[in-house]
């Protein structure tokens, strides 16, 4: 029985772990537009699009877009899975480490 439980348990942290990923997504985007505001003084962050901007700030608003988006990915993911495991004694990701 615990078994079953333990393999059916990923399928049911999906819609889960979506939902907290959408609100994670949100979160990131919001503290990135705050941290680039700090850094440069601006309210809007350059696109790899614009040809107004430098490749070394749009580079550089990547880089701390895509750390402040993994932080907050891994800490949403983190705190999801430990919720699961107190609630139901059971890991979420099953037998698996790491991310797909």
């Amino acid at each position: 029985m615990a078994r079953k439980k333990k393999q059916k348990l990923p399928l049911v942290y999906k819609p889960v772990g979506f939902a907290l990923g959408w609100v994670g997504g949100t979160v990131a985007g919001m503290l990135f537009q705050k941290t680039w505001k700090v850094i440069r003084h601006e309210d809007d962050a350059p696109d790899a699009l614009d040809p107004d901007r430098r490749w070394g700030e749009i580079l550089l608003a990547a880089a701390i877009q895509g750390a402040i988006f993994a932080a907050v990915r891994s800490a949403v993911d983190r705190t999801g899975a430990k919720a699961i495991q107190r609630s139901t004694g059971v890991w979420p990701a099953g037998d698996r480490t790491g991310r797909d």
